[in-house]
């Protein structure tokens, strides 16, 4: 089950949540177009796919998969942000529900591809990540993006109680090494690997200088050591097509963050 500091969390931070998670500024607002931009190729999200969202919160990212003509089940463990992201207009073939990710109530290959924007390291990730490969059908893919352990905010953020305090952050969320990650989902049985660090706009970044800041992220992404420390992961992998089909090789390196 769902960590029950999560349900709470969600509780408090229903009414707020976009700015608590800093989607709602102008900078933001820009790095969560470009994030569900990114998790739709990795999940390669074609009209008609059946997929499964995991963590769907505000909906912010629900719009923008249910945009793709895919029918989106959009799920989350807190009836408080449900509540909240119900009573909105999304356009398209979308399902809300409460549903543990940890403990899946779809049966097994129900889904093309399952996706989600900053919930992985909500979960536990072993548990969530065995639902997945149970509810995707042979050849469903998965794609995330997550906060890198590498950055230095983050860093700080997950070790220094107040920073996690001023952050807004739940008590139990955590943040990724790439490496440690890749052999988690690796060992979960799925193939196709692909973890890419990416994100060098910072969501307090001043309006005037965000196109700036884009172009030097655009630069940071593809710099060897630099782009290690960029404020995010976009992670994809598919379940392979055969049961006891052998893992196809991983690679940090597969997605183009353009």
């Amino acid at each position: 089950m769902v960590r029950p500091g999560e349900i709470e969390h969600g509780q408090v931070i229903a009414d707020k949540a976009e700015s608590v998670w800093n989607w709602a500024s102008p900078a933001g607002r820009q790095r969560a177009a470009r994030r569900g931009e990114l998790i739709i190729k990795a999940a390669g999200l074609k009209p008609g796919m059946r997929i499964l969202e995991i963590g769907c919160g505000t909906g912010l990212f629900t719009r923008a998969f249910a945009a793709t003509g895919c029918h989106v089940d959009a799920i989350d463990v807190s009836p408080d942000l449900l509540a909240h992201t119900a009573s909105k207009e999304i356009p398209g073939d979308v399902l809300f529900r409460l549903d543990d990710a940890e403990a899946l109530s779809y049966e097994d290959d129900t889904f093309d591809a399952v996706v989600g924007s900053s919930i992985l390291h909500h979960l536990d990730v072993n548990k969530s990540l065995s639902e997945m490969f149970r509810v995707l059908k042979p050849g469903g893919q998965i794609a995330f993006a997550e906060p890198n352990m590498m950055n230095p905010q983050i860093v700080m953020q997950r070790k220094i109680p107040f920073l996690r305090r001023l952050a807004g952050e739940s008590p139990e969320e955590i943040a990724f090494v790439r490496w440690s990650l890749m052999k988690q989902i690796t060992n979960s049985r799925f193939e196709s690997v692909s973890i890419v660090p990416f994100d060098f706009l910072h969501p307090f970044t001043p309006k005037l200088l965000i196109g700036l800041v884009k172009v030097f992220g655009a630069t940071a992404e593809h710099l060897p050591f630099m782009r290690e420390i960029a404020g995010s992961l976009i992670i994809s992998a598919s379940k392979p097509v055969h049961a006891g089909q052998a893992a196809a090789v991983t690679s940090y390196e597969s997605i183009t963050c353009e």
